[in-house]
């Protein structure tokens, strides 16, 4: 961890001012009872897209000022997906602290990260997205208001429902701006909390997932003050990656990509950040006023991220960098300031750390690590790589400084030095002194997917063809884009 001696120190300093409290030569605790958890996500939001992450393009002074109340895990990954809605196995490993490849995407069966935490003695509260069905939702949450169920939806028009108080859901809408409805459910929620218990409080914003529809002052801002083009922007993707070339989200802009047509989406995507962040303010405005601050641990977190331009691709169907690296951050009593790690970290270690910081033993078999040690200055990582997978295309480990990326259907590798190429530009893969480091990482590639629970074999008997030109490809709409959109980019 970054000034881990620090950390280290922090944590002795710590541990000292706790034991003359027990002695009665410092100050009482606050508190004795469990931390309640505030849980902020995001929709497709890239990690690259936070100020005090080193973007000086970007404004996210709530965002930001979570980076500096608490500790940013900047090496933390969605593990992957087995289809083309990344966002549910992310959402399945983030709620079961397990990998995909040991749950199903409804959760059925599997016991979920609020459903213990209120098996435990906590309040559960949700709103916003949830897209891994509605039984596991109502096994979860006791309180819910303006929840979505599903994947996406123009933000403007988004479809919300509420746990009624006969244990079902209805009330059936669609009005207001998704981040802002839902940012609203969670201040009502937190100003009306009059329980004794600790609460759990899940905020699942749909932004900045597209449509990038931000109102027209959030985009025109970044129209006059535009985002830098990615370092790694390519017209198109140099190589086949099959169906995912072509799914939903790669339709919003023609092949090849155009420099303009991908700046005007970098200022849109932007201003959906920007916009978000505003409402994220609200909410932490709220739990400041409602005198829950002090005992409230509160995660920041995204779903994975997007391309948006970099590689060529517009999603976040590959297992590059920009799309399976997600921003996480967790800030509140007992956790650092202004602290940072390049610790390796999966979404699905929220579940085995929230629960550590409960005092509560998690439920047996989890894949996720708690992550609390990496902070405490007890531990400097919690594992030694990274495993990323999406559907049977691709297969990646990545250590401190190489990252090896497999696909099979292609019969193609590649091999970054990340920290001289962090763009992932140049492939070494071919080159006779990389021979060896292949080797070994592709031996390591196949220890992890043993012990994650993947089959994917790393060659297959026929392959794909490597070659593929998307230019001129017809593309049509979906349903969620608004007029403007359609316009403007179809």
């Amino acid at each position: 961890m970054r000034n881990s001696g620090r950390l280290v120190l922090s944590g002795f300093v710590l541990a000292i001012a706790l034991l003359l409290g027990a002695c009665g030569s410092g100050p009482e605790p606050a508190t004795t009872k469990k931390p309640n958890f505030l849980f902020l996500f995001a929709d497709d939001q890239r990690a690259d897209t936070i100020g005090a992450w080193g973007n000086s393009r970007i404004q996210t002074p709530n965002i930001d000022r979570l980076v500096e109340q608490g500790v940013s895990f900047r090496a933390n990954y969605n593990m992957g997906a087995n289809g083309g809605a990344v966002c549910v196995p992310s959402r399945a490993m983030l709620n079961s602290g397990k990998t995909y490849f040991r749950v199903p995407m409804d959760l059925h069966g599997v016991t979920i990260m609020p459903e213990w935490l209120a098996q435990h003695g906590y309040t559960t509260f949700a709103t916003g997205k949830w897209h891994n069905k509605r039984p596991s939702w109502l096994r979860g949450f006791q309180h819910g208001k303006s929840i979505m169920f599903g994947g996406m939806s123009d933000h403007t028009k988004v479809p919300v429902e509420d746990l009624l108080p006969d244990g079902t859901l209805g009330n059936q809408r669609s009005d207001g701006f998704s981040s802002v409805i839902f940012a609203d459910a969670a201040i009502e929620f937190i100003k009306n909390y009059k329980d004794d218990r600790p609460f759990y409080a899940y905020v699942a914003f749909t932004s900045p997932h597209d449509p990038r529809q931000p109102p027209v002052k959030y985009r025109e801002m970044y129209y006059k003050n535009r985002p830098l083009m990615p370092r790694n922007f390519m017209p198109q993707h140099p190589f086949n990656l099959g169906p995912l070339m072509t799914c939903r989200d790669e339709q919003l802009a023609a092949w090849p990509r155009k420099k303009d047509v991908v700046s005007d989406q970098l200022a849109e995507y932007y201003g959906m950040v920007t916009y978000l962040d505003e409402q994220i303010g609200r909410v932490l405005k709220a739990l400041d006023e409602s005198g829950f601050g002090s005992n409230t641990i509160i995660i920041y977190a995204a779903d994975h991220g997007l391309a948006i331009g970099s590689h060529g691709l517009l999603g976040k169907q590959s297992i590059y960098e920009h799309s399976q690296k997600c921003p996480l951050i967790f800030s509140g009593p007992g956790i650092p300031k202004r602290e940072s790690t390049e610790a390796f970290t999966y979404l699905l270690d929220v579940f085995p750390t929230l629960v550590s910081l409960a005092g509560i033993e998690p439920p047996p078999g989890l894949d996720g690590k708690d992550l609390s040690p990496l902070w405490r200055g007890e531990k400097e990582e919690v594992r030694d790589a990274v495993f990323l997978s999406l559907t049977d295309w691709m297969r990646s480990i990545r250590d401190k400084q190489y990252k090896l990326i497999r696909y099979p259907q292609i019969d193609y590798t590649q091999l970054f030095d990340l920290n001289a190429d962090p763009d992932e530009l140049k492939n070494l893969a071919k080159d006779a002194g990389q021979a060896a480091r292949i080797k070994e990482m592709t031996s390591l590639l196949e220890q992890w997917q043993k012990k994650v629970g993947d089959a994917q074999p790393l060659h297959v008997a026929e392959t794909q063809p490597f070659e593929i030109n998307l230019t001129g490809h017809k593309r049509k709409p979906d349903k969620w884009q608004p007029e403007w959109i359609v316009k403007k980019y179809f």
